[in-house]
């Protein structure tokens, strides 16, 4: 094709096209010739390209919306909507954008892929704000024009990318003090005229900073999470029983007489699975898992149900839980507390020595559990300690149980499962909530048996629905692009970590692997770095897309009802199912076409909540950290980023090591490498490098921590291989694709 006709191809095809984007790969303009074409006309402005794969005709460019993703350093992206790409947006462009806005954007610059840079622009209108909201710290004010205005105060926001743009406040109508953080209301935004300031009403005062819980219920204000149940949830609530009654035995199999138990952690205090295991005849083991049946008191359409929905997910902060479900229902009747009858949907499997489900039953039922384990005691029970009398009557099911799950285990490592272990804090709280102490939660046999029949169960009943054609709701985490299993394997090639010869490169086993190479290796580390990087999200959706991380073909969320929206559609579904076999024709119809939106909201609710919880302990961890400045600690580096270097320590502390304090050369970042290196000495700092750093600042608002090297850390001379010289540096790199910039 000639430039005429490239031309006239993608002017039929870009106003049809998503966002006016036209994705190269799609329309076959990948030859040698044709790039040449598209070279020419860029030069000529008559395209702009985004990326490698992306380009918008000249004409269309300014038709381009998404979501602005702001910085503390005043410039930010724009997130192409339903395009994995993001563009550029300089300090001055912003039009006082804010992160989360809709805006359009104009575009200013091509991308230039030999600079490693991509497209620039700036921001055209802003569509629809996000934040409505500030919370920050009142502070009385000095400025006497803002004074003679009738401003009183002034807010310090807490978000860090907005904590150099005061909120102003005129005529308070609350009993307010300094320092207290204050929800409020944007009246008026930046604008060219007044750039630097909000102007706002308070709409809730939460109390003064340092005051016990304020530091916590300030994050959670800040996502918006819904605290309190609404007066029709709570009168809804009434109306359930306190307990199970007779009649509620009816068309389910009364398995009380069972011997079936709970076991969880210490602090937990709703319990919504239970577990029991026997021997069989034939040498199989039958492995009862039972959920607590929360779909029988949570009805579809209800206030409670939409409330549910809302939330989608139950939130476990630091010493306390936002829940999905109000208390009656969470921890009282659909908990599965020793020695009362509690409704149940079991999912009953026969399996055998290799691990496989033979046989297996979804059925709603009645038990109770004959005791309330604890993974600390059941662990202590494996290790031959003194334990109660009631974990020694019970330890000949809990051993075969163990043994249930090394076979388990087994069978999923050898299907390629990717195991690896994560630190996981936890926090320990004075009375005031201050943190006087941050341990890593040890994870061993009792947490990884329950966590193995969870992972079964969950197995058996998205295949049972998908092998009977109905619709169904699973759990999805589909294969990485390739373009990232790619990077990621050449990178292990560069540490001497090879892939098994005639492996699938889309298997989890090409990832496992590699994993069990590197463990107990200094590059261990940078090794689940880079794969957690190369990952996609796990997610909900209608189709069964299969689960990588754990080598499943088809998987669901069953177990877990109490705390999960998804998990109690899935046993909402199993009830309509069973009940309705002579029309499920009629009702799958309907169900399908419910099942999409209920995915998508499940989805975007878990990582609110994910958000929220790190942020929590962010928090938490800065706190604790406060009274250490000037301290020293050994630490491994845990991300290197163009900006610096963030540092972990044991207890899983991580702080910045920023890039200005490496005042011994000028650094670069290495993406090859993951690597900040020195451009005349080739020092090198690499994830996974061991470090010890000195504490140099902590801001608790902000959840930030830094350090800095400590004059006895000794770097390593970067290696020479091909692509060790691509380096990007400070803002200097524009070029962010949206799923790399998130992870």
């Amino acid at each position: 094709m000639n430039e005429k006709q490239v031309l006239d191809k993608l002017r039929k095809i870009g106003p049809a096209a998503e966002n006016s984007v036209i994705d190269l790969k799609d329309i076959g303009l990948d030859g040698h010739v044709e790039q040449k074409i598209l070279k020419r006309l860029t030069v000529q402005r008559k395209i702009y390209l985004l990326d490698e794969n992306h380009l918008v005709l000249a004409a269309l460019a300014n038709d381009l919306h998404g979501i602005f993703k702001g910085t503390d350093k005043g410039f930010g992206f724009v997130d192409i909507e339903n395009i994995e790409l993001s563009v550029f947006i300089p300090p001055n462009k912003t039009r006082f954008a804010l992160s989360g806005d809709e805006v359009s954007i104009v575009l200013t610059n091509t991308a230039d892929l030999a600079a490693n840079r991509g497209a620039t622009g700036f921001v055209g209108s802003i569509i629809r704000r996000n934040k409505t909201e500030i919370i920050g710290e009142y502070l009385a004010t000095t400025d006497s024009n803002r004074l003679a205005q009738g401003y009183e105060g002034y807010l310090r926001p807490l978000d860090g990318k907005l904590s150099k743009i005061p909120l102003y406040l005129r005529d308070p109508k609350h009993e307010i003090k300094l320092h207290d953080l204050v929800v409020a209301e944007i009246t008026d935004y930046p604008t060219r005229k007044h750039p630097d300031s909000f102007t706002g009403a308070i709409k809730e005062v939460l109390g003064n900073k340092d005051a016990p819980g304020v530091d916590t219920l300030s994050v959670l204000k800040g996502y918006d999470l819904r605290l309190d149940f609404p007066d029709d949830v709570l009168s809804q609530i009434q109306k359930i029983p306190e307990e199970v009654r007779k009649e509620d035995f009816e068309d389910r199999a009364d398995l009380t007489a069972e011997t079936v138990v709970t076991i969880d952690g210490d602090d937990s205090k709703d319990f919504d699975d239970a577990v029991g295991l026997k021997l069989l005849d034939n040498g199989h083991y039958l492995l009862g898992v039972h959920i607590a049946d929360v779909a029988s008191y949570v009805l579809e359409g209800s206030a409670i149900d939409h409330e549910a929905y809302e939330r989608g997910t139950s939130t476990y902060l630091v010493g306390e839980v936002v829940p999905m479900l109000p208390f009656k229902l969470s921890n009282g009747i659909c908990s599965l507390n020793p020695d009362v009858d509690r409704l149940t949907m079991t999912c009953e499997m026969e399996i055998d020595g290799d691990g496989k489900v033979v046989k297996h039953r979804i059925f709603p039922s009645v038990i109770r559990s004959k005791g309330r384990l604890t993974y600390n005691l059941v662990n202590a029970t494996f290790e031959g300690k003194k334990v109660p009398d009631i974990y020694e009557n019970l330890r000949p099911m809990l051993e075969q149980m163990r043994n249930l799950h090394l076979i388990l285990n087994g069978m999923r490592i050898k299907r390629g499962a990717i195991e690896f272990e994560e630190r996981e804090p936890q926090i320990v709280l004075d009375q005031n909530g201050h943190p006087i102490d941050i341990r890593i939660r040890e994870r061993k046999d009792a947490e990884k048996m329950i966590e193995s029949f969870m992972l079964a169960a969950n197995e058996t009943v998205a295949k049972e629905y998908y092998d009977r054609k109905l619709p169904f709701i699973y759990r999805v985490h589909e294969v990485p692009d390739e373009e990232k299993i790619s990077d990621f394997l050449n990178f292990a090639n560069t540490l001497g970590l090879k892939r098994t010869a005639g492996l699938d490169p889309e298997s989890p086993k090409v990832m496992q692997s590699i994993l069990e190479q590197a463990k107990g290796t200094n590059d261990e580390q940078i090794v689940i770095t880079k794969m957690l990087r190369s990952m996609k999200q796990a997610h909900y959706a209608r189709e069964p897309l299969g689960h990588y991380g754990i080598g499943a073909k088809y998987y669901t969320h069953f177990t877990s009802p109490i705390r999960r929206y998804p998990d109690l559609i899935s046993h909402r579904l199993i009830h309509q199912y069973l009940t309705q076999k002579d029309h499920l024709g009629e009702a799958a119809k309907d169900i399908a076409a419910k099942i999409d939106s209920i995915a998508e909201q499940a989805s975007v609710r878990e990582r609110v909540s994910v958000d929220v919880e790190r942020d929590v302990i962010d928090l938490k961890k800065a706190e604790f950290m406060a009274d250490k400045i000037g301290q020293v600690f050994d630490g491994v580096i845990g991300s290197a980023v163009s900006f610096g270097l963030f540092i972990s320590l044991p207890n899983t502390v991580e702080g910045l090591v920023h890039i200005s304090t490496l005042n011994d050369d000028y650094y670069n970042f290495s993406e090859d490498l993951l690597a900040l290196v020195g451009e005349k000495s080739r020092k090198m700092y690499r994830v996974g490098q061991p470090v010890r750093v000195k504490l140099i600042n902590v801001n608790v608002d902000l959840h930030q921590v830094d350090f800095e090297l400590t004059s006895d850390t000794e770097a390593v001379l970067a290696p020479e291989f091909e692509g060790v010289s691509d380096f990007t540096h400070s803002e200097g790199r524009h070029f962010v694709k949206k799923n790399e910039k998130e992870k």
